[in-house]
């Protein structure tokens, strides 16, 4: 089967800097929903539209087809007070920049730095501002269930959605890592 629109597409990567530096390899495929649903970046759809599985090619993204550019705006110092203990630099937080009220636009903040009464929160994406290059390997393509197409995302390598165990009773997918 080929990749097209509304076809889920289990893919192997191995992500890496400009220079070739590995970044990350997936242990499981990346399973995304193929024709433009966000599940992937639209030059990677736009490289594996048409193909098979067993295509494998290498796709270089400059920062705005990725994680776009380092905003150094997105860089705050705030208080130490306002952090729970013990605080250490890697811990996220979700927060809105201070031009923006809409919950819309919240941010996930990452701590770079602490000192003994600041802390330096970054809200860039860890790879803003890099290339990246994309070494994809196609495992499997089928068609999207229509829970998956009105859903809009992939429901897993065989499209079954997993329960959570948590008390709100909402499912929740289990379907790899995304690249988004």
């Amino acid at each position: 089967m080929k990749i097209a629109k509304d076809t889920v597409v289990s893919v192997a990567y191995k992500l890496s800097d400009a220079q070739g530096n590995l970044i990350e390899e997936s242990d499981e495929p990346m399973v995304y929903l193929h024709g433009g649903y966000d599940g992937t970046f639209p030059k990677i759809e736009e490289a594996l539209d048409g193909r098979e599985p067993g295509y494998e090619t290498l796709v270089q993204l400059e920062p705005q087809d990725a994680f776009g550019e380092y905003d150094p705006e997105l860089v705050k110092i705030e208080e130490r007070s306002r952090f729970p203990e013990p605080l250490e630099v890697g811990m996220q937080f979700e927060g809105t920049p201070e031009d923006s009220d809409d919950e819309l636009d919240a941010l996930i903040y990452t701590v770079t730095d602490v000192a003994e009464d600041k802390v330096v929160l970054d809200g860039n994406h860890p790879l803003a501002g890099m290339a990246l290059r994309f070494a994809l390997s196609v495992q499997e393509v089928r068609t999207a269930t229509e829970d998956e197409v009105k859903h809009q995302h992939a429901h897993g390598v065989d499209g079954l959605e997993v329960l959570d165990d948590d008390e709100d009773d909402e499912p929740r997918t289990d379907s790899g890592p995304t690249l988004h």
